[in-house]
């Protein structure tokens, strides 16, 4: 009886272990598809990295187009558009565009790529009566590839729905058809400046003649996911005060692999008004009991994301004496916090972005310059005692031109905006580990211990 009963105790403990585990794996298993063998091989092909253990399991799935190539260019000569700049041979593939030009006219206008979502996302619903979008694009002399890929990824991977134009600003390139052309795919609108004017400007152009009632803002060397809208405008909808992003995935400037970005991450900076990303806190981390939740962040990356566009003209839109690019994120996101709205950053919705580590294009005072007059124009008006920290990060700053600055402090005060320390205190408190003094008491500084890891992405244009 002895051994009967130990024999009947050992199968039910390991029959009890099994369900367990059992259990786990189909509350963990990702939705599969007839091709999920194979996907999964290409994907390893590519590149892709497996972390062990992480609660995120993407699926390997390949994007599905919502539109047909047939229904997608109406008049449009792809064929003769690419042909016309494609790189010659000898050439440098990365000299132009700071990217593999040659790897990039290979792939061609579209392709398939891994749908990097947590498999949850897949079995969210949203509204059927969401608003549609102008979706806003600049650029200076984009390659052609790119910039094709990037709108027919928007028109292929989009509800057409929810898809009011698709605005392009190109801000004077040097051959004017690099845009021209691109206006005969039905829903594309050209704009072209008649001398440089640089993103931030460029996108008020584009904001002002937008004709839907949500904006959608993206770069111009970018491939959409899987259902990347309707997350953005479901939240949007829900509450207008909102600016939403996406997990931003990655794709190779060498080789144009598209790897998909950590979900466990929100956008920061440290007190030189340096974009960095970082982990999400602990604490707000554990409080997220689905993966498909939002994040909330202080500061996005400022290339892509949504924004309703009454909120957009009604907190002043951009600062539109900052030139060309950079540092326009963090006086938006600022902004954004301190005036009444709120950041976030979605997990079901995914963008990949060619990210360079250079600039391909000069800027007219220099990309340092330029830079300091930017992050100086947003420190000295959002960050009062604060913006002490960010001169003594940049002691360089110091005595920088950076215009007038009356209408923006205007601005704040019309808009009854929060100080700098309700940020800090209420936003972003891993960034108050420095006790506050005003000059010439005190001028050190030291990076807060939440920024000093150095092994995080670090995504720049």
């Amino acid at each position: 009886m002895r051994r009967i009963r130990a024999n009947a105790i050992a199968i039910l403990t390991v029959a009890w272990i099994l369900g367990t585990f059992y259990y786990l794996w189909q509350d963990n298993k990702p939705q599969s598809s007839p091709s999920s063998s194979a996907s999964q091989t290409r994907g390893r092909s590519h590149g892709q990295k497996v972390v062990p253990g992480r609660l995120e399991i993407h699926r390997d799935d390949r994007t599905i187009p919502l539109i047909q190539q047939g229904q997608l260019l109406g008049g449009f000569d792809e064929k003769a558009y690419l042909v016309g700049k494609q790189l010659k041979p000898g050439d440098d593939p990365y000299r132009e565009h700071a990217f593999n030009l040659q790897e990039s006219d290979r792939l061609g206008s579209e392709r398939a790529i891994r749908d990097t979502r947590h498999y949850r996302c897949a079995s969210l619903n949203y509204d059927t009566d969401l608003p549609a979008t102008s979706i806003i694009i600049t650029f200076h002399n984009e390659a052609r590839s790119t910039l094709l890929r990037t709108i027919k990824s928007v028109l292929m991977r989009s509800p057409p729905s929810l898809i009011q134009e698709i605005i392009l600003i190109d801000d004077f390139s040097s051959d004017p058809e690099d845009c021209q052309l691109l206006s005969q795919i039905p829903k594309v609108r050209c704009l072209r400046n008649g001398r440089r004017e640089g993103l931030i400007r460029s996108r008020v152009r584009g904001a002002n003649t937008a004709s839907a009632s949500i904006l959608t803002f993206l770069d111009s060397h970018c491939e959409v996911n899987t259902d990347w809208l309707q997350p953005m405008i479901q939240r949007v909808k829900e509450d207008h005060t909102r600016v939403v992003s996406p997990i931003i995935d990655v794709i190779s400037l060498d080789n144009f692999a598209y790897l998909a970005a950590s979900a466990d991450l929100r956008g920061g900076f440290d007190w030189s008004l340096h974009f960095k990303w970082e982990q999400i806190p602990i604490e707000q981390k554990m409080a997220r009991s689905d993966p498909t939740q939002s994040i909330r962040t202080p500061v996005i990356a400022g290339g892509i994301f949504v924004m309703d566009k009454s909120w957009f003209n009604h907190l002043g839109q951009y600062d539109t004496h900052m030139d060309i690019w950079g540092g326009e994120n963090f006086e938006l996101s600022f902004r954004v916090w301190m005036c009444g709205g709120s950041l976030e950053i979605l997990p079901c919705s995914r963008v990949g972005h060619v990210f360079r580590k250079r600039h391909p294009y000069d800027f007219p005072e220099g990309n340092a310059l330029t830079y300091i007059k930017n992050t100086r124009r947003a420190a000295e008006v959002w960050m009062d005692e604060y913006k002490q920290y960010y001169y003594s990060a940049r002691p360089s700053a110091q005595g920088k031109a950076f215009g007038s600055i009356a209408d923006r402090l205007t601005l704040r005060r019309k808009l009854n905006c929060k100080p700098f320390r309700w940020y800090m205190e209420n936003v972003y408190p891993e960034l108050s580990g420095l006790s506050v003094c005003v000059p010439p008491a005190c001028f050190s500084s030291k990076a807060p211990t939440s920024l000093a890891a150095s092994n995080l992405w670090h995504l720049s244009k």
